[in-house]
């Protein structure tokens, strides 16, 4: 079975906060992106499930994207948001982790103002609490913050951690002198995993080609394996440099010749496995 591992759905219309597509370099996707779009999308390239992750620090947009998926069954999962920094954080949890759909949780790390943010003592306290239920987190992160990866891998080692975006390495620069040597550490620890998505809009927004990707993916299965990386297309946001289908035979050109259970690992089994989807 084929799965994308990550993808979003808004709706301009609901109380969510969604100043962040105010940017004027975001305006052709300040609209609505819903699952009745991206169905065909997905069958184009033979994907049957996909996983929906968070945009919101709201419990009601956990509730609203699992209405969705209760509505359309390719939704395999959603990602959503617990507040870690409060005490009320298990009880947030309790609410949302027996739905069968619920598979995780993500922050948006990348945007916090403290760059250890998610180190802190109370975070720590609440990714115990994800810990203890069994709940895998997606560390949405810049280079600047991949070195908490391994903190978080030896602090909480039953806690099975992604990297999402590869952690956006400078791609557009050809860059890797800042990203290597934290994301091979992180990648030593058997508990992080990570998602070999966002990359086109790391790249050149304009021009980018396989070539410029071809690295850090590469450098991704080297220090990961198949059996800890998986395919994610982060659409709609990779609306702004690529379609969806672009995305996708990016990165099958730069996985070149795998055996097929390493292709199929990438392409749906290592997703299924981390966030434990039935079948």
């Amino acid at each position: 079975m084929k799965i994308d591992s990550h993808q979003h759905f808004w709706q301009l219309s609901q109380p969510f906060d969604y100043s962040w597509l105010e940017a004027p370099e975001l305006e052709p996707i300040r609209r609505d992106f819903l699952p009745v779009e991206l169905l065909p999308q997905l069958a184009k390239k033979g994907i049957e499930r996909s996983i929906f992750v968070q945009t919101q620090h709201n419990t009601a947009e956990n509730r609203w994207a699992l209405g969705l998926a209760e509505q359309f069954n390719y939704i395999a999962g959603v990602v959503g948001w617990v507040d870690l920094a409060s005490e009320q954080c298990e009880e947030q949890l309790l609410e949302f982790k027996d739905h069968p759909k619920f598979v995780g949780v993500r922050h948006v790390v990348q945007d916090e103002p403290d760059d250890d943010f998610i180190v802190r003592p109370e975070v720590i306290r609440g990714l115990k609490v994800l810990e203890k239920h069994g709940v895998p987190f997606d560390m949405l992160f810049y280079v600047k913050h991949l070195k908490h990866a391994t903190t978080l891998a030896r602090e909480l080692p039953g806690l099975p951690l992604v990297i999402d975006h590869l952690a956006k390495p400078r791609i557009k620069d050809g860059a890797m002198d800042d990203w290597l040597e934290p994301f091979q550490a992180a990648a030593r620890f058997p508990n992080v995993y990570c998602k070999l998505s966002g990359m086109v809009t790391e790249a050149d927004w304009e021009a980018w080609k396989l070539a410029d990707l071809k690295p850090y993916i590469q450098t991704a299965l080297e220090s990961f394996g198949p059996e800890r990386c998986m395919y994610g297309s982060d659409w709609p946001v990779c609306e702004l440099a690529a379609s969806y289908e672009q995305v996708y035979d990016a990165l099958q050109g730069a996985v070149g010749m795998m055996s097929t259970a390493e292709t199929t690992a990438i392409f749906g089994g290592t997703a299924a496995r981390f966030y434990k989807l039935p079948g």
